[in-house]
Protein backbone atom coordinates (compact mmCIF):
# COMPACT_ATOMS: atom_id res chain seq x y z
CA UNK A 1 0.00 0.00 0.00
CA UNK A 2 1.38 3.67 -0.47
CA UNK A 3 2.42 5.98 1.96
CA UNK A 4 0.23 9.19 1.82
CA UNK A 5 1.79 12.37 1.80
CA UNK A 6 0.53 16.12 2.25
CA UNK A 7 1.67 18.33 0.10
CA UNK A 8 1.36 21.60 -1.33
CA UNK A 9 -0.63 21.57 -4.83
CA UNK A 10 2.14 23.89 -6.20
CA UNK A 11 4.76 21.53 -5.79
CA UNK A 12 3.05 19.27 -7.98
CA UNK A 13 2.62 21.72 -11.03
CA UNK A 14 -0.57 22.89 -10.01
CA UNK A 15 -0.96 26.85 -10.58
CA UNK A 16 -2.09 28.04 -7.53
CA UNK A 17 0.55 30.56 -6.39
CA UNK A 18 -0.14 34.12 -5.64
CA UNK A 19 1.37 34.71 -8.86
CA UNK A 20 -0.95 32.26 -10.78
CA UNK A 21 2.02 29.72 -11.26
CA UNK A 22 3.88 26.82 -10.13
CA UNK A 23 6.31 25.41 -8.27
CA UNK A 24 6.51 21.84 -9.52
CA UNK A 25 9.38 19.30 -8.29
CA UNK A 26 9.72 17.36 -11.10
CA UNK A 27 11.61 14.48 -8.95
CA UNK A 28 8.64 13.65 -7.39
CA UNK A 29 6.64 12.97 -9.92
CA UNK A 30 7.49 8.78 -10.63
CA UNK A 31 8.00 7.96 -6.58
CA UNK A 32 5.58 5.49 -5.12
CA UNK A 33 3.19 7.75 -2.77
CA UNK A 34 -0.05 8.89 -2.84
CA UNK A 35 -0.14 12.65 -2.60
CA UNK A 36 -3.01 14.41 -1.10
CA UNK A 37 -2.47 17.75 -2.39
CA UNK A 38 -3.58 20.92 -0.75
CA UNK A 39 -3.60 24.94 -1.34
CA UNK A 40 -4.67 26.90 2.09
CA UNK A 41 -4.61 29.75 0.20
CA UNK A 42 -7.40 28.82 -2.07
CA UNK A 43 -8.82 26.03 0.33
CA UNK A 44 -9.26 29.88 2.72
CA UNK A 45 -10.90 31.15 -0.50
CA UNK A 46 -8.33 33.28 -1.60
CA UNK A 47 -8.31 33.80 -5.73
CA UNK A 48 -5.32 32.61 -7.89
CA UNK A 49 -3.64 35.18 -8.82
CA UNK A 50 -3.69 36.85 -5.70
CA UNK A 51 -1.82 39.73 -3.98
CA UNK A 52 1.32 38.77 -2.01
CA UNK A 53 0.86 37.77 1.66
CA UNK A 54 3.19 38.05 4.96
CA UNK A 55 2.99 37.41 8.06
CA UNK A 56 2.74 40.36 10.64
CA UNK A 57 3.89 38.32 13.53
CA UNK A 58 4.20 34.69 14.51
CA UNK A 59 1.80 32.23 13.84
CA UNK A 60 1.22 31.36 17.21
CA UNK A 61 0.59 35.22 17.65
CA UNK A 62 -1.68 35.17 14.75
CA UNK A 63 -3.46 32.49 15.65
CA UNK A 64 -4.12 33.74 18.97
CA UNK A 65 -5.21 37.14 16.97
CA UNK A 66 -2.56 38.98 18.48
CA UNK A 67 -0.61 39.07 14.70
CA UNK A 68 -2.43 39.44 11.11
CA UNK A 69 -2.17 38.49 7.24
CA UNK A 70 -1.54 41.08 5.01
CA UNK A 71 -1.12 41.66 1.37
CA UNK A 72 1.24 44.11 -0.30
CA UNK A 73 -1.72 46.02 -1.03
CA UNK A 74 -3.03 46.24 2.53
CA UNK A 75 -5.81 43.86 2.92
CA UNK A 76 -5.89 41.90 6.01
CA UNK A 77 -6.08 38.23 4.92
CA UNK A 78 -5.83 36.20 8.12
CA UNK A 79 -8.84 34.99 8.45
CA UNK A 80 -8.81 33.67 4.65
CA UNK A 81 -5.52 31.78 5.86
CA UNK A 82 -6.25 30.30 9.24
CA UNK A 83 -10.26 28.71 7.64
CA UNK A 84 -7.55 27.41 5.07
CA UNK A 85 -5.16 26.10 6.90
CA UNK A 86 -7.64 24.40 9.39
CA UNK A 87 -9.62 22.89 6.18
CA UNK A 88 -6.15 21.29 5.11
CA UNK A 89 -5.25 20.76 8.10
CA UNK A 90 -8.44 18.37 8.28
CA UNK A 91 -7.62 16.49 5.00
CA UNK A 92 -4.28 15.36 6.02
CA UNK A 93 -5.88 14.13 9.18
CA UNK A 94 -8.70 12.23 7.80
CA UNK A 95 -6.14 10.76 5.20
CA UNK A 96 -3.54 9.54 8.52
CA UNK A 97 -0.53 11.21 6.68
CA UNK A 98 2.68 11.46 9.04
CA UNK A 99 4.34 13.63 6.67
CA UNK A 100 3.88 16.77 5.09
CA UNK A 101 6.34 17.96 1.76
CA UNK A 102 5.21 22.21 1.83
CA UNK A 103 6.53 25.47 0.00
CA UNK A 104 9.32 26.98 1.52
CA UNK A 105 8.88 30.45 2.87
CA UNK A 106 5.57 30.76 1.70
CA UNK A 107 3.15 32.51 4.71
CA UNK A 108 0.75 29.16 5.04
CA UNK A 109 3.15 26.44 4.20
CA UNK A 110 6.69 27.60 5.08
CA UNK A 111 8.69 25.47 7.49
CA UNK A 112 11.04 27.18 9.61
CA UNK A 113 11.22 30.16 7.56
CA UNK A 114 8.76 33.07 6.58
CA UNK A 115 8.66 36.24 4.90
CA UNK A 116 9.07 38.74 7.76
CA UNK A 117 6.25 40.93 6.50
CA UNK A 118 8.32 44.13 5.55
CA UNK A 119 7.92 42.76 1.31
CA UNK A 120 11.68 43.62 1.18
CA UNK A 121 12.04 39.33 0.62
CA UNK A 122 13.46 39.13 3.62
CA UNK A 123 12.88 35.99 5.89
CA UNK A 124 12.63 35.53 9.15
CA UNK A 125 13.42 31.92 11.52
CA UNK A 126 9.31 30.57 11.83
CA UNK A 127 6.45 28.47 10.43
CA UNK A 128 3.59 29.48 7.86
CA UNK A 129 0.41 28.72 9.47
CA UNK A 130 -0.52 25.52 8.04
CA UNK A 131 2.28 24.38 8.98
CA UNK A 132 2.71 25.15 12.10
CA UNK A 133 -1.12 23.53 12.70
CA UNK A 134 0.58 20.58 10.64
CA UNK A 135 3.41 20.39 13.18
CA UNK A 136 1.00 21.06 16.08
CA UNK A 137 -0.96 18.02 14.91
CA UNK A 138 1.85 15.36 14.68
CA UNK A 139 2.58 15.84 11.53
CA UNK A 140 6.30 15.96 10.28
CA UNK A 141 6.88 18.96 8.01
CA UNK A 142 9.49 19.28 5.71
CA UNK A 143 10.29 22.18 3.83
CA UNK A 144 10.52 21.98 -0.48
CA UNK A 145 14.03 23.09 -0.73
CA UNK A 146 15.16 20.36 1.55
CA UNK A 147 15.32 17.65 -1.58
CA UNK A 148 17.15 15.65 0.26
CA UNK A 149 15.51 15.02 3.12
CA UNK A 150 12.63 14.51 0.64
CA UNK A 151 14.16 12.19 -1.28
CA UNK A 152 15.53 10.43 2.28
CA UNK A 153 11.84 10.66 4.11
CA UNK A 154 9.96 9.39 1.06
CA UNK A 155 12.70 6.13 0.61
CA UNK A 156 11.55 4.92 3.87
CA UNK A 157 7.81 5.38 2.96
CA UNK A 158 8.19 2.86 0.37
Amino acid sequence: MKKKVLISACLLGKNCRYSGGHSHIKELDDLNVDFIPVCPEEAGGLETPRPAAELLGSAKSILSEKGSIITNDGHDVTQNFIHGAKKSLEKGLTSSVEYAILKSNSPSCGVGAVYDGTFTNSLTNGDGIFAYLCTHAGINCIPSDDLNKIKKTLQKQK
